[in-house]
């Protein structure tokens, strides 16, 4: 009897792409994948929308949708009147369009009653609708959060918006694979944002086009999922397709209960069948690198992308190309003058990337029993209606009030700067989202990406500064 042959090994990423594909890639056309989940807002689904009323069809699946109100949103209460104070007429009619479009199509929306209304990569996790082994697209970038679950998750443009609304389907190009390795355990000070600049900072922002990373080793096991929605999110800063973490018992802990998993035996069939995904121990990875996390630092960036960082307290490195040059002068630094001498402005802690709990905590624990400094702006902005609830039964706004910032409803706000939250002209913002691009924040402005600690620490000192810069400074005192 001839045996059959043993199947090639796969990594997690070849197990996803393959248990989805609807019609395989040839070298005429991409492959069709299926789509597990479909995450809209009020920015880029309009023309998905429109194409369905100009073809004349329907969602294909709606309960495979899910949409909330974000990008737009303003992070100030209604006035006295019941109006939101959006910051433009074409903000409020985005609002209203998905709106309409979510009820004409029978969509679920988290509108703005709704006790889970946030963010959408912070939401979606929150609610238990991003699963391990799922594909999850979504008309916005950083998608890729949704890998921390085990799922293989990316931005969609406009247009494809509406081929996964009409077809709960895709045309995609099957990327290459990487594996980021990251061994040995990180320093107690440096968080899951100061690994991902680092790698960032590695790989150049263009360093990770055309792939979709795995990340693995010790260190990134040891992070916790809200930790590893951080990492897998700033995977796009690196030009990568997605970011993937196998699941394993803190991924399965974290989802229990939650309203849309499975419930009772039916999740524990489930957690058993997300474990088993896993890159096998005999994949082959298109690329693979091995990095040290002794060798993390807490970090900021300088430039004007997120691979343009150094370590806290190190000075601005010297210009070695066009590029670099011209991100510094827009920065207004120059090279080898010290982080430290910068005056910051605006500080903002919120976003997908860390707009958490556990980000408002760690930024919360820094504030606390300390002020502001007189000149500086800080926006503490809750990813989700969820986490603003639980902020504040824990009591976090009233030390961040007491700090002198302002403490706000959820949204995108300053990250993307199209609710009315803005850097202005000329001003340094430390922020902990997730681009640094010329103007992200509004024309003009600066932006210095860190983590909640960082920025926390620039806001009480006024200027670029670690926590252990505060806490020196508090013993000199």
């Amino acid at each position: 009897m001839v045996s059959a042959p043993e199947s090639p090994a796969e990594s997690l990423f070849d197990k996803l792409w393959n248990s989805h594909l609807v019609q395989a890639q040839t070298d005429a056309t991409p492959a069709i994948i299926y789509i597990d989940l479909h995450l809209v807002h009020e920015v880029t689904s309009p023309q998905g929308f429109d194409l369905l009323r100009e073809k004349g069809i329907a969602v294909r699946r709606p309960q495979r949708t899910l949409a909330t109100l974000d990008h737009s949103t303003p992070t100030l209460p209604a006035g006295d009147d019941g109006q939101r104070p959006y910051i433009t007429a074409q903000a409020r009619r985005q609002v209203q369009t998905l709106r309409d479009n979510c009820h004409e199509f029978g969509i679920e929306l988290h509108d703005w009653d709704s006790p889970s209304r946030g963010i959408v990569h912070v939401m979606g996790p929150e609610l238990g609708a991003t699963q391990p082994g799922m594909t999850i697209v979504c008309g916005d970038s950083h998608t890729s959060t949704h890998g921390a679950f085990g799922a293989l998750a990316f931005g969609i443009g406009t247009t494809e918006v509406g081929h996964v609304l009409a077809k709960q389907c895709l045309l995609q190009n099957k990327p290459k694979s990487m594996r980021v390795n990251v061994e040995g355990k990180l320093a107690e000070d440096v968080t899951a944002k100061d690994l991902a600049l680092n790698i960032i900072n590695y790989l150049g922002m263009n360093g990770g086009t055309g792939f979709v990373i795995e990340y693995a080793g010790e260190a990134v096991r040891g992070l916790d999922m809200e930790s590893r929605m951080t990492l897998c999110n700033l995977t796009i800063e690196a030009g990568a397709r997605a970011g993937m973490i196998a699941p394993d018992h803190k991924t399965i802990d974290y989802l229990r209960g939650r309203a849309k998993v499975p419930q009772g035996d039916a999740f524990d069939q489930a957690a058993e069948d997300w474990l088993q995904l896993a890159s096998d121990p005999e994949a082959v990875f298109d690329s693979e690198i091995t990095l040290d996390a002794a060798d993390m630092r807490p970090t900021i960036t300088y430039g004007t992308d997120p691979g343009m960082s150094v370590a806290i307290g190190e000075p601005v490195p010297l210009a070695t190309n066009a590029t670099q040059e011209k991100a510094l002068q827009y920065m207004g630094f120059e090279g080898g003058q010290a982080m430290s001498e910068r005056k910051v402005d605006v500080v903002f802690v919120g976003s997908c990337t860390n707009g958490r709990i556990s980000d408002l905590r760690a930024a919360t624990e820094v504030l606390r029993g300390r002020r502001v400094a007189d000149h500086v702006r800080m926006l503490v902005v809750p990813g989700s209606e969820n986490i603003r609830k639980q902020a504040e039964s824990e009591g976090l706004h009233e030390t961040i009030l007491a700090a002198g910032a302002e403490w706000r409803l959820p949204g995108c706000s300053m990250c993307i700067a199209m609710n009315g939250d803005l850097v202005p002209p000329g001003k340094t913002a430390v922020s902990t989202s997730n681009r640094n691009f010329e103007g992200r924040q509004g024309k003009g402005s600066r932006t210095l990406l860190a983590s909640p600690e960082t920025a926390a620490a620039s806001a009480v000192m006024g200027h670029v500064a670690g926590v252990a810069d505060l806490e020196t400074a508090q013993e000199v005192a």
